[in-house]
């Protein structure tokens, strides 16, 4: 995604874009080093839910602020989340899945702790009750890789990984997060129709150290928005089910402080933690 994004973004502003990987640390290397660069527009970090949201709660300590030191651009879309089990499960629906719960706690399995896919689960917990175990794994695939084994009862998994499963008959779904029917999904329904107040996604962001200046930031955002809607990056996120959602700057800040709000506290009171 960060690269088809430069690509076009490069093209518009009239020079190249070189997108450098900073493996580790959920992301704390590569944010502590934008949030340190020159506030000129000219280094930009590829964000989601953890560098802008969960970090700050998960870790004991950070070398950056990302309150304090990081600034959005805009989105650049939101993984609808769901539920998926192995096709001979009998778990037929996510009242069989709350219903055998009440009997053992159900094994569920996500791409990591801390992952947008826990954290969605442990707030479904709270709201519906249901005895859940949680068993991370290093990415989706290889959660996938362990339901399909029987190794799990079920998968909270995002889109981009979990529907070419899905479109397999590979998996069955049993309800999604989002706050309406994903259109990759239409047959699954949402938690929230099935009575449970529960919305979570998986998303991801551009933003800059926090003293770019508002024009800056502002050509930016215009810049994303025609990028997402370019027809190369159209296809590939309406093929892997991610929602465009195009925002001015203080709209996509707005939103993360209402993430922050309701993921914040809630990692905190169940102690999660990303650095053991």
């Amino acid at each position: 995604m960060a690269r088809l994004i430069a690509n076009a973004i490069g093209t518009r502003l009239g020079q190249p874009i070189v997108v450098e990987n900073r493996p580790g640390g959920g992301a704390v290397l590569a944010s502590e080093q934008v949030s340190r660069a020159a506030p000129d527009g000219h280094t930009l970090l590829h964000t989601d839910n953890g560098i802008l949201v969960t970090n700050p709660a998960l870790y004991a300590r950070l070398p950056y602020d990302p309150d304090r030191d990081l600034t959005g651009i805009g989105f650049i879309g939101r993984f609808p989340l769901f539920f998926v089990v192995r096709p001979e499960s009998p778990l037929r629906d996510f009242a069989g899945l709350l219903a055998a719960s009440r009997q053992r706690p159900v094994t569920y399995g996500t791409p990591g702790v801390g992952s947008p896919h826990h954290l969605a689960m442990e707030l479904v917990k709270k709201r519906t009750g249901i005895d859940a175990t949680h068993v991370p794994y290093r990415g989706g695939p290889l959660a996938m890789n362990d339901l399909l084994a029987g190794l799990v009862d079920c998968v909270v998994i995002d889109t981009s990984t979990g529907v070419p499963f899905a479109r397999a008959n590979r998996v069955r779904v049993l309800a999604q997060l989002g706050d309406h029917r994903s259109a990759q999904l239409p047959d699954a329904p949402t938690l929230a129709e099935l009575g449970h107040g529960a919305v979570a996604y998986g998303w991801q962001s551009l933003s800059v150290p926090a003293a770019t200046p508002a024009p800056v930031i502002r050509r930016l955002n215009a810049e994303l928005v025609r990028a997402m809607g370019a027809p190369e990056l159209a296809a590939h996120t309406r093929n892997i089910g991610v929602e465009v959602v195009n925002q001015t700057p203080e709209q996509f800040n707005a939103y993360v402080q209402r993430e922050i709000g309701l993921w914040r506290p809630l990692i905190r009171e169940l102690g999660i933690r990303a650095d053991g």
